[in-house]
């Protein structure tokens, strides 16, 4: 019979930590289940790195406490919270070979030298980089300085491994090969894993538990598709992704869908998910991607709940899909995202946007 896993492999329980007068993080609660990849998301100064470094050792909390296996770690030193760390700028020893950056780790580590040299070469083999222990780190490019870097941090056999915006450094073909490595990775090793990132991408494509956080509070945790799909709030859903927000208040129910009265008198049929009553004043979020364009002479359609009509003021071609915005007033532009299946529209056209109601999400206002 498999070990049952650890659902709070990594415990923060009521963590803060002030500089002075700034509180960087407030009172977090968070748990980290054994094995799984959790980002931390959410743009710069949110406090995300922050916890990093104090479940690293490098910073310590003013109040709270975290928690590793179940075991209280705020006073051990960093050398024995067995951690892997990997950072933006990679941290390699320019002056030792790829073998010594590697094997630096496990020099304190009271490992034989034959040990050692075992352990080195199959986390060289493990990010595809065999026999390249002789090189210098100038040898290698940045992508191979990155798996490098990986290797470091997983020759120890860490409880933990700790990423720190390690793909920021790296261009963009390059990041998505690199980010499929360390979730494949990561998957094959059953690692804990803690990523740092403010890229959403990287968040949504890599995550079993996603962490939303904004000035030292969590926002919102959950899956991908639940912080994506089901946000919790304006910040959340405008900051994952182009999203579009309608304000408007609930009327009633009809077809399974509430009814929502927009600001300028149009009906919108929106996902029943939430608790509102008629009268609730509420946002009405629907992503740019899951709305679609026609032309406004082959609308033929009677009911016009869930449709609006413009005219594309923007557009930007991106070679699969094309992103418009689409005036429906002065002042009230919604983003559209489709993918190019005939000849795209232009400037000055005169469109409908359809939205299907299933993914018009309400929020509270």
């Amino acid at each position: 019979m498999s070990q049952e896993k650890n659902p709070s492999f990594v415990r923060f329980q009521g963590v803060e930590k002030r500089f002075g007068k700034v509180v960087a993080v407030k009172e977090m609660d968070l748990d980290v289940p054994e094995g799984a990849l959790v980002t931390l998301l959410g743009p710069s100064g949110c406090g995300k790195t922050t916890l990093l470094r104090m479940l690293a050792g490098l910073e310590t909390p003013t109040r709270g406490d975290i928690f590793i296996k179940g075991k209280r770690i705020n006073d051990l030193p960093i050398h024995r919270r067995n951690l892997g760390m990997i950072f933006q700028n990679y941290a390699l020893f320019p002056h030792k070979t790829i073998f010594d950056n590697v094997a630096f780790g496990l020099k304190y580590r009271d490992v034989s030298k034959s040990i050692m040299k075992e352990k080195v070469e199959k986390a060289l083999e493990t990010v595809r980089l065999p026999g390249v222990g002789n090189r210098m780190p100038s040898q290698l490019s940045g992508g191979q300085q990155q798996r490098i870097a990986l290797a470091r941090a997983i020759v120890i056999e860490p409880d933990v491994l700790l990423m720190d915006e390690p793909l920021s450094a790296l261009d963009e073909n390059l990041r998505e090969d690199m980010r499929r490595e360390i979730d494949n990775l990561q998957q094959d090793l059953g690692v804990t894993t803690i990523f740092v990132t403010h890229d959403q991408r990287e968040a949504l494509s890599m995550s079993d538990k996603v962490v939303v956080m904004k000035d030292g509070f969590i926002q919102q945790e959950g899956t991908p598709e639940e912080v994506y799909n089901d946000s919790a709030n304006h910040f959340v859903a405008d900051f994952l992704g182009h999203s579009n927000f309608l304000k408007a208040a609930v009327e009633g129910e009809q077809d399974g869908y509430l009814k929502a009265r927009l600001d300028d008198d149009s009906l919108c049929l929106v996902n029943p998910a939430g608790e509102f009553s008629r009268g609730d004043r509420a946002e009405i979020v629907i992503r740019a991607q899951k709305m679609t364009l026609g032309y406004n002479s082959d609308f033929a359609r009677q009911e016009d709940m869930n449709y609006f009509f413009g005219r594309i003021v923007d557009r930007s071609y991106m070679g699969g899909e094309v992103s418009y915005f689409v005036e429906l007033s002065p002042g009230q532009v919604l983003h559209v995202i489709n993918f190019v299946k005939r000849a795209p529209y232009r400037r000055g056209d005169e469109v409908y946007v359809k939205a299907d109601p299933f993914h018009c999400r309400l929020l509270k206002e």
